[in-house]
């Protein structure tokens, strides 16, 4: 694998297209001139034997030790297995609901997916609530479906949320800038003034701030995020500091 991932160093921060391979040469493996690494595919590449293959175009980013994806302004959402997205209660079905996450197909949420629930306490769920879950499975050949807890059984910051706020919808690569551990966006934002925010990974975006004209200011800025330099997006901001906007 260390071919690989020589050729992944190389080409990070450059645009790949699908259909893009990076294959392992098998004789230096037999020749043992190649040590074996462990590569972790993001989205956007599939690993196929000892080949992987691009399947969206975009810029190939890398995140120590050996995490690879592609970064893109795609807005179809795909779901993945422990993804945390925010959906839309569409539905009760039986003893499940039906849950809108901008899929292509709704995912199915059941009534024992949250903490303290039983048959007997039932948690109060209604058609039209947003519900921050995450996908226990998702797969092509099986429906969708979410649970409000994590391993240990603990809602964890999940379940039904926003009775106020904003719900809006931004591309997966700014979903991602905003989820990273040091975004830079979340910190001009902070030092304007404060709100509530939860980020989905499916490209949906909640806020809430003191008072409407606020909530919708933060949701506006968080839009015009989406194509500029760190040098615009901070004479924006300071713009709307000085309330010249």
């Amino acid at each position: 694998m260390d071919s690989i991932l020589s050729c992944f160093k190389d080409k990070v921060g450059e645009v790949v297209l699908p259909g893009d391979v990076f294959s392992l040469d098998l004789s230096d493996v037999e020749n043992n001139t190649v040590k074996s690494e462990k590569i972790i595919c993001g989205p956007g590449l599939r690993r196929n034997g000892d080949e992987i293959l691009v399947s969206k175009s975009g810029i190939l980013r890398h995140r120590s030790p050996n995490l690879y994806w592609i970064d893109s302004q795609q807005k179809r959402y795909v779901p993945a297995k422990g993804e945390s997205v925010i959906g839309v209660v569409t539905a009760k079905s039986g003893d499940s609901f039906k849950v809108d996450v901008g899929g292509s197909e709704l995912a199915s949420l059941s009534y024992l997916a949250f903490e303290g629930a039983t048959k007997r306490n039932r948690p109060n769920v209604q058609v039209g609530d947003l519900v921050y879950s995450q996908f226990a499975i998702a797969n092509k050949d099986m429906e969708p479906e979410l649970v409000c807890i994590d391993s240990c059984g603990r809602a964890n910051g999940m379940g039904v949320f926003g009775a106020d706020g904003l719900l809006f919808k931004v591309s997966l690569g700014l979903v991602r800038r905003l989820l990273s551990p040091q975004s830079e966006i979340i910190k001009d934002l902070e030092k304007l003034f404060p709100f509530e925010m939860v980020v989905g990974l499916n490209g949906r975006v909640w806020v809430k701030a003191n008072g409407i004209q606020k909530t919708l200011i933060v949701a506006n800025l968080l839009e015009s995020c989406e194509n500029m330099t760190p040098q615009q997006r901070q004479a924006l901001f300071k713009r709307v500091a000085e309330g010249s906007l």
